[in-house]
């Protein structure tokens, strides 16, 4: 249960068209994550999977069956949203039996799965409280709950950790990931963050107005970016691409090299530059390099926790020759 295929599938508004023909595979199981920036038509896409938006042309298929003209109550989905959408007045059980409720399933089956969506997200000793005694992160995971207790094919989560603060973001990052390892169940996930695609995702789909720019593992996008786009936007802090002059030495209209595989000393290498803002966060250094006389200043360097760099320094940087990436006029990537 829960394998999705999209087939030549488009979306426009009106004379706009904001999703192009495309096509994709999400198996069985798997956690998909759309990432890309803001207008990339992320949540566009898993609007038209969920059934809220109904396709232009295409086809969308959920386990084997076509789903294109089907209601969303229909396609054996459950999405949540960015904002929590709660019931204020309801406590925390009978927010999570709502749906169950609202399809007049049998008390005694929806008690056993309330129980169970509570215990998997651990709200048991939560369960009476009303959302307004709830942490932010409590709440989202009573939404989950909500998704949980409909036992779907998939879950469809649209930016659902936005509204939190930092540090709660990485608690429930860590908790969504664990319970797609407990439940095995088929999770598409939308972000722009490109640090939660790369901690959650099996399969990462990247977007750039409409268009699947890349669909691989997060190690795979990391270490073979397609095009430039890829390269630019996988990745924290992202790869310095540099062009013209410098690119042609490797046989390239475009060169990049990831902040770590840049060599660092303070007597040669193979660019001259001056520390501007070094930014000490324990374990890593980021560092930023101007006044190279390469076009593309400043360059961001990453190196380990214990290197005493500070603004002003002279240094001399050298990229590791086998972790240069290389792409043609186009963007594309030279193999």
């Amino acid at each position: 249960m829960g394998r999705i295929t999209l087939n030549q599938v488009t979306k426009s508004f009106g004379d706009v068209n904001v999703i192009p023909p495309l096509d994709l595979e999400i198996d069985e199981g798997e956690f998909v994550v759309f990432v890309g920036p803001s207008g990339c038509g992320k949540s566009t896409l898993l609007r038209l999977i969920a059934g809220l938006e109904d396709v232009t042309s295409g086809r969308i298929d959920i386990d084997g069956q076509d789903a294109t003209a089907l209601p969303p109550a229909k396609r054996q989905l459950a999405m949540v949203f960015q904002s929590y959408a709660l019931y204020p007045h309801m406590s925390v059980r009978k927010n999570i039996a709502f749906p169950l409720k609202m399809a007049k399933m049998d008390k005694a089956e929806i008690d056993r799965r309330v129980g169970n969506a509570a215990k998997v997200l651990n709200l048991s000793d939560y369960i009476d409280r009303r959302p307004g005694q709830l942490s932010g992160g409590q709440r989202q995971r009573v939404a989950i709950g909500r998704a949980i207790v409909r036992e779907p094919a998939a879950f469809l989560f649209d930016e659902p950790l936005s509204n939190l603060d930092a540090a709660l973001r990485v608690g429930m990052r860590l908790e969504i990931s664990e319970l797609h390892n407990r439940l095995k169940t088929t999770m598409v996930y939308v972000t722009h963050d490109q640090v939660e695609a790369m901690t959650m995702a099996d399969k990462i789909v990247v977007l750039n107005a409409g268009v699947i720019e890349q669909v691989g593992s997060p190690l795979e996008l990391y270490r073979s970016p397609r095009n430039t786009f890829v390269a630019g936007f996988i990745g924290s802090p992202k790869m310095n691409l540099f062009g013209e002059a410098e690119a042609a030495k490797h046989n390239a209209a475009t060169m990049g090299v990831r902040p770590e595989h840049i060599q660092v000393s303070a007597e040669s290498g193979d660019w001259k530059g001056t520390v501007g803002v070094a930014e000490h966060l324990g374990s890593d250094t980021f560092f930023h390099v101007h006044d190279t006389g390469l076009a593309d200043d400043p360059i961001t360097v990453r190196a380990g926790g214990e290197v005493s760099l500070h603004n002003g320094d002279t240094v001399y940087l050298t990229p590791e020759a086998d972790k240069v990436h290389r792409f043609d006029a186009d963007g594309a990537r030279i193999a």
